[in-house]
């Protein structure tokens, strides 16, 4: 079966500019210089350039022209926190886990006023340091309160996967990351340093992806010097 025309014309500038012929911000060819060179009808480059529009490639301004897009779709950003000592050696601890309704916290799960969840607050330790606090919520139907001892939700990814067959890793998340100074009192003691250390503060939300309800809410801060961050760009067909 024959490629479209405007299919074929769409892939080779698609190429070019993946190969980098153009730099973000770019100004692309005009809708005259691809009819010229492809010797075509505005139809079918209009339709080339819409849908390089579409998947990101392009940005098509009126009365300005068309340009390559600075945040193209088909590159994806991972990111990944890098430890800076074998996780294997840490440690995780609960601390507590308690019922509660708060309306602030409600809202962040979306929860009604009648609604619960519980609130559990862990550590994890290397050596001597308590380089981490989290403090999770998450909606009581997802929480078993007859749950044996603290450690039971050491891993609350786990107790997703056990006990609701929930995969949080395969789950939609978002996360946002702030340079805390000084450090809340209340986490200052728990990681055993002076306010005025600095912390990182990671507040995630993961929903499931089928329905959009909010599994959890996650409030971690973690040591300054315990932080770093790793950025890996790559391609979306690879």
């Amino acid at each position: 079966m024959a490629i479209p025309k405007y299919q074929h014309i769409k892939d080779e500038l698609k190429q070019q500019i993946i190969s980098g012929k153009f730099e973000n911000g770019d100004k692309f060819y005009t809708e005259a210089e691809l009819i010229k060179i492809y010797d075509v009808s505005s139809i079918t480059v209009v339709r080339a350039l819409n849908d390089l529009a579409t998947d990101g490639y392009i940005v098509r301004q009126q009365g300005k022209g068309t340009f390559v897009s600075r945040a193209r779709k088909h590159k994806l950003v991972e990111f990944s926190d890098v430890e800076t000592f074998p996780i294997q050696k840490a440690k995780v601890k609960v601390l507590s886990i308690k019922r509660g309704n708060t309306l602030n916290i409600l809202d962040k799960l979306g929860l009604n006023p009648t609604q619960f969840y519980y609130k559990i607050e862990r550590t994890r330790q290397i050596e001597d340091d308590t380089y981490i606090f989290h403090q999770t919520y998450i909606p009581e139907q997802y929480i078993n309160p007859n749950y044996p001892n603290l450690e039971y939700y050491s891993s609350i990814y786990d107790r997703f996967k056990e006990d609701y067959h929930i995969h949080m890793n395969d789950e939609h998340f978002e996360e946002v990351n702030e340079i805390v100074f000084p450090t809340p009192s209340k986490v200052a003691k728990v990681l055993k340093i002076d306010e005025n250390f600095p912390t990182v503060k990671q507040v995630k939300t993961t929903k499931l992806e089928a329905t959009g309800q909010i599994l959890e809410y996650t409030e971690t801060y973690k040591r300054g010097d315990y932080y770093k961050i790793k950025f890996i760009s790559c391609s979306r067909d690879h």
